[in-house]
């Protein structure tokens, strides 16, 4: 269990690491391609579109033909992408490399939380989760660096250094034990299961949060580039930022297998609501990476309780965990999608402020939802009749 938790964490820190270095980058496409605030929304978004085109069917692959294939079939997707993406020198090009990128990290998320929370006990499991997802928070503690690396030396080089390291992640995943591959569920089973009301109401309370770092990951970096600062400040600003959820993600999660699910989400929630109050207000570079570090701790206490309600949710309709890690990866796509290019191109049309009073109402809104929403956890197993 710890080298598939590990192996696991690392995957999708692997993931996070190069889907968010394009915070620093960002302006310099912006720059040399002359892209609007809405295009660079869309080149920031073009991940998040392809994981949420993929996502259900990586959950499908993941029960059918199991995790280990799911995974090492998106690593040999990202190698390719990242490579195109490094050498890319139009907007069509890194548009569609991008967008290739998140359809392999659907795969891979996919593949790697099926596989662990098959092996995790329900009691456990949001202990497991935060870990996993602080691991990959942590991610995007490397990304901003390997961002301003990248425009230092070359995207060629750091983008094209992926075919590597995924190749050494796909010989790692024949090294771990796999569990068996589920009972197969009809399509009518599934679609049934994903309607009722507890599944969507965990996806959308896993979409929310995406879709306020969907905004503030095109937001911030055009606000600070707005007020001066350059790659060093929005590589730093995102780094501390992403420090920050990374160390709460799995002290959330292990505090939401006591306490219950609901509690750290609203707070979470709501914390992240004031800070988007506080960017719409905001006029200094100061100010700003303030608010960026307030959205990272309320994230860093809300989502790992929203993915474990997710599960759970699943786990209660007997929808099979491939497919929690499929909804999961939509709701967090479809966030990132809806926040970033409404940010952006609200930012075109009127400016900060607006999108960031816009975010924190969404925010302020579910929050308000949860705390009179009663999400039911799964029925415990019945025990043995006496003998």
């Amino acid at each position: 269990m710890r080298r598939l938790l590990i192996f696991a964490s690392t995957l999708v820190l692997f993931d996070v690491a190069f889907y968010s270095a394009i915070a620093p980058l960002l302006p310099d496409y912006v720059d040399n391609l002359g892209l609007s605030k809405a295009e660079a929304g869309v080149l920031s978004a073009a991940y998040a579109a392809g994981t949420l085109l993929a996502s259900l069917p990586a959950g499908l692959l993941a029960t059918r033909a199991g995790p280990r294939r799911t995974v090492v079939g998106g690593l040999a997707l990202l190698g390719v992408s990242s490579l195109a993406f490094g050498f890319g020198e139009s907007i069509l090009v890194l548009d569609l490399a991008r967008f290739v990128q998140g359809i392999a990290g659907a795969l891979m998320w996919s593949g790697a939380l099926s596989w662990l929370m098959a092996a995790t006990p329900p009691e456990r499991r949001g202990a497991v989760i935060g870990t996993a997802l602080g691991t990959a928070v942590a991610g995007a503690l490397i990304g901003p660096a390997l961002g301003a690396l990248a425009a230092a030396i070359g995207t060629e080089v750091v983008f094209g250094a992926v075919v590597v390291i995924a190749g050494a992640f796909a010989i790692a995943a024949f090294r771990i034990e796999e569990p068996p591959v589920s009972e197969r569920q009809s399509l009518g089973e599934i679609g049934t299961a994903i309607a009722t009301r507890r599944v969507l109401t965990a996806t959308a309370f896993v979409a929310v949060p995406s879709l306020m770092f969907g905004a503030v990951e095109v937001l911030v970096p055009l606000r600070i580039d707005d007020l001066g600062g350059g790659h060093a400040v929005i590589a730093g600003a995102f780094i501390a930022a992403a420090a920050l959820e990374a160390v709460l993600a799995p002290l959330s999660g292990k505090y939401s297998d006591s306490a219950g699910r609901r509690r750290p989400f609203v707070v979470g929630l709501a914390i992240s609501a004031l800070a988007m109050i506080g960017f719409a207000l905001a006029s200094t570079i100061g100010v700003v990476i303030t608010v960026l570090l307030l959205t990272s701790f309320g994230a860093g206490v809300c989502f790992s309780p929203a993915l474990t309600m997710l599960s759970e949710s699943a786990e209660a309709e007997r929808l099979n965990q491939g497919f929690a890690a499929g909804l999961s990866n939509i709701a967090w796509a479809s966030g990132q999608v809806v926040g970033g290019l409404v940010g952006g191109g609200v930012a075109d049309l009127a400016g900060f402020a607006l999108p960031g009073y816009a975010v924190a109402v969404v925010l302020a809104f579910t929050a308000a939802y949860a705390t009179r929403c009663a999400m039911p956890v799964p029925d415990p197993e019945p025990e043995p009749a006496p003998v």
